[in-house]
Parts: structure tokens; C-alpha cells; sequence
């Protein structure tokens, strides 16, 4: 499966409070949520989002509550992956259960910019930056966790394969 898009880019800690502010943890309506995901910090994200662009962040991204509603908002928004360079623990394994895609990549969270042009092969792991013509590679998911990507998530693979 390859996805192609516009990044935008974030720093280290962005944390879930910072994906869905908990004023709107009130819905768990992924299409409600994504209204208003990256709002505390970047305010014109959900106008400017389009479907199969990809959020670049530095280190911990994720970090804080265990929320599940902010790889929701994320995933509803139209966001096709996430690259860090880290993930906190709980929404590393949150965004895998809601079947968002999300890579570990130092070299791309160091390297791509904001607005750049990503592709990403998620069956190689290979992270192309179009507009620096640059190549960065991240660890392939497992086949396992490829499967419940393609599901839409662990709910979903746990009910097609019962």
C-alpha cells in the first residue's frame, strides 16, 4: 500500500491534549472529533487537511492521556500516517487498535518540512520526500499489524476473523 501527501509538521511532546483538546472528549463521533484535532496548535488544520496528508512530528509524540479519541480525530481528519522519531507507549498501541498508520523514522522527522511531498510504501517502509528528492526508510509494520490496518482497525480484524 503506498499513500501520497502534504505534510504538516510539529515538534517533540505533542501531546493528546494538543490532538483533541478534552473540551470535546464529549463525542467519540470521529467525524465531530476531527473538527477540531490540531486545533490548540495549529487552528486552520481541519480547513486545511486533505484527505491522504501526513503529520511529521519530532519525539513523543502522542504523550500525555490515554485517550483513544485523539488517533480518532487524526485518523478521521484525513491524515494517512504519522512519522515520529518517537511515539508515547499507549497512543503508539491506541493508533495500531484504531488502525491509524503510523511509522518510526528519525532521519524523516528531522529532515521533511512543513509542506513538503511525502510518499510512503508502508509494505518496504520507504519514506520518499518528493520535494527534497530525498529517501528515508522506517521499519515495515509486521504482517499482523498490516492486517489490522487493512481492517480498520483491532475491533474490526478480531470480527472478520472470528
Amino acid at each position: 500500500m503506498i499513500t501520497k501527501g502534504k505534510v504538516f509538521k510539529y515538534g517533540n511532546n505533542v501531546d493528546t491534549d494538543v490532538i483533541i483538546p478534552a473540551r470535546y472528549l464529549n463525542t467519540s463521533d470521529p467525524d465531530e472529533l476531527a473538527k477540531h484535532c490540531m486545533e490548540d496548535i495549529d487552528k486552520d488544520f481541519a480547513k486545511k487537511v486533505q484527505e491522504g496528508d501526513i503529520i511529521v512530528a519530532n519525539k513523543n509524540f502522542g504523550c500525555g492521556s490515554s485517550r483513544e479519541h485523539a488517533p480518532i480525530a487524526i485518523k478521521a481528519s484525513g491524515i494517512s500516517c504519522v512519522i515520529a522519531s518517537t511515539y508515547a507507549r499507549i497512543f503508539y498501541r491506541n493508533a495500531f487498535n484504531t488502525g491509524l498508520p503510523i511509522l518510526e523514522c528519525q532521519e524523516a522527522s528531522e529532515k521533511i518540512k512543513n509542506g513538503d511531498e511525502v510518499e510512503i510504501n508502508f509494505i518496504t517502509g520507504e519514506i520518499k520526500n518528493i520535494t527534497s528528492n530525498e529517501v528515508y526508510h522506517a521499519q515495515p509494520f509486521p504482517e499482523f499489524i498490516q492486517k489490522v490496518i487493512d481492517s480498520d482497525g483491532l475491533v474490526n480484524y478480531v470480527k472478520s476473523n472470528l
